[in-house]
């Protein structure tokens, strides 16, 4: 009986020692986001502005490019960088929810400061590109090197959607003239789009060596998928151009316009 109540003596500290564990386990738990996201929606307009121009020894497509936010929710980019050392910052993506917090969404992307004739500020890579492909053909025979986006609400898209915001909310300069910057954050709100005229800071594509023919030119926002949508049914718009040379000038006629898609038929 004695060496009975002695072990129960023992065993009683440790069962209340793992009775007081529990509850802080418990307690320490991470229940994770709640609610359902409310994201954006990234539209791609249709290629406009078209213009061929002489540059050096080759000959240029030139063309207004822009895309738009037509979600439930601003597209949100912060951007950091740990020391001026490091030549990007990291892209993350600021997520609404329907309950509790906002999200963030960790390495959506590269900023980069550019440097160009035109201006000098922080781009997000990658997030239109541009590419010339025979009539017919999924591949490309000429692809942009455009450095990125400094993203803004630089239009009012009209019609506005439901949930578009009153004003303008994300209209900085992108950290202009400040490449020493740690941190940026940049966006396109409801309702707003961000835009570059033909030949501004990559808008164009070298045309001096397509033979003369039928070429769909393609313009896609968030290529890559990796900023969330609501959806990416309309990311990709193009047109159908005719290219003919006059004296060894090259011409280019709009067939037909194809926004929502990629492939651009007669």
């Amino acid at each position: 009986m004695r060496s009975w109540r002695r072990a129960a003596g023992r065993l009683a500290p440790a069962a209340a020692a793992a009775a007081a564990i529990v509850p802080a386990a418990i307690a320490l738990s991470d229940p994770g986001p709640v609610g359902q996201r409310v994201l954006p929606d990234l539209e791609q307009e249709t290629p406009a502005g078209l213009i061929v121009t002489h540059a050096g020894r080759n000959w240029r497509l030139g063309f207004r490019s822009a895309a738009r936010n037509v979600g439930a929710a601003p597209l949100v980019i912060d951007a950091a960088r740990p020391t001026l050392g490091r030549r990007t910052m990291r892209a993350d993506q600021v997520v609404a929810r329907t309950e509790g917090p906002q999200e963030v969404v960790r390495g959506v992307g590269r900023l980069r400061y550019v440097r160009s004739p035109d201006h000098q500020h922080w781009h997000l890579l990658g997030f239109d590109r541009y590419e010339l492909r025979r009539l017919g053909s999924r591949r490309a025979l000429v692809r942009d090197r455009k450095t990125g986006f400094c993203l803004g609400d630089r239009y009012r898209v009209a019609p506005a959607p439901a949930g578009a915001s009153a004003e303008p909310l994300y209209t900085g300069s992108c950290g202009l003239e400040r490449p020493a910057l740690l941190g940026i954050r940049e966006g396109i709100s409801v309702g707003y789009g961000d835009d570059y005229a033909a030949n501004l800071e990559g808008q164009y594509l070298p045309v001096g060596r397509l033979r003369a023919g039928r070429y769909v030119l393609v313009h896609e926002v968030n290529a890559d998928r990796r900023l969330l949508e609501s959806s990416y049914a309309n990311n990709a718009a193009s047109v159908l151009l005719h290219l003919r040379r006059r004296r060894g000038v090259p011409r280019f006629t709009v067939l037909r316009a194809c926004p929502g898609t990629d492939r651009c038929a007669p």
